[in-house]
């Protein structure tokens, strides 16, 4: 079906049709994002959280936004869980600031030496020993956004906007920021755009990538999570909070 028949069609139906027939889309989000998340995630609690988002969508939407009633939906879909999960993170505040503290130091390095910065220069940098450093690598992986998905949802919506639709400058920031995430990728340690690309793009769970850099699945989880510091240091300038505080 063509963009303009699909946007008649999805605006000749009524709120409760439309809950009728992409209803299934829950249940596809859900699953899409449960992959993401780390055990305990309720699969019941996301699809709860969806249903009554579609509900909510149904009665919002407008054909005259220029989108679809299915990509209109899976944006608020998305929104509403992502915003119930992390309603309901345990990580204590500690953890953040670890986060934060990690991303800083990994800055610093590098900004000083223009080179990629290695374990031992960060934890020299945050005066803690390798031990004590790949401690808070383990345990800033634990939090549920620590991930590749959290850097891609930075920018997912207008501030301006009401929360769970694109803003007006959704789509250019969004292509922009996708980009420049592509360039840092590339430009990572080989090791840590390879644990990226299995574990994004090929769908390998960390055991699966364990075996095949013959490594441990908690040393993977140490090689996601110093990527994606290093992908945070490097973006944060440009996209996030450049606050070393």
């Amino acid at each position: 079906m063509d963009p303009a028949a699909e946007y008649k069609s999805a605006a000749d139906k009524t709120g409760d049709e439309l809950v009728e027939t992409y209803a299934p889309l829950v249940k596809q989000v859900a699953l899409h994002l449960l992959a993401r998340l780390p055990a305990g995630t309720e699969l019941d609690d996301l699809i709860q959280v969806g249903l009554i988002a579609l509900l909510d969508a149904a009665r919002n939407y407008s054909a005259a936004k220029g989108a679809s009633f299915e990509t209109y939906a899976r944006i608020r879909l998305r929104g509403a869980m992502l915003d119930e999960v992390r309603s309901n993170d345990w990580a204590p505040r500690s953890v953040y600031k670890k986060q934060r503290d990690l991303i800083a130091a990994t800055r610093r390095v590098e900004h000083r030496t223009g080179q990629e910065a290695q374990a031992p220069e960060i934890a020299q940098e945050m005066g803690l020993s390798l031990d004590e450093y790949h401690d808070i690598l383990a345990d800033v992986a634990m939090t549920r956004f620590f991930s590749l998905d959290q850097l891609m949802d930075d920018t997912e919506y207008d501030p301006q906007s009401p929360p769970g639709e694109p803003g007006p400058r959704h789509e250019l920031e969004n292509e922009e920021f996708q980009a420049a995430l592509a360039g840092a990728i590339q430009e990572l340690p080989e090791r840590e755009g390879l644990v990226l690309s299995l574990y994004y793009v090929e769908d390998l769970n960390l055991k699966e990538i364990g075996a095949v850099l013959g490594v441990t699945e908690s040393r993977v989880s140490q090689i996601h999570s110093q990527a994606v510091v290093r992908l945070r240091a490097r973006l944060d300038d440009e996209w996030g909070n450049n606050n070393d505080e």
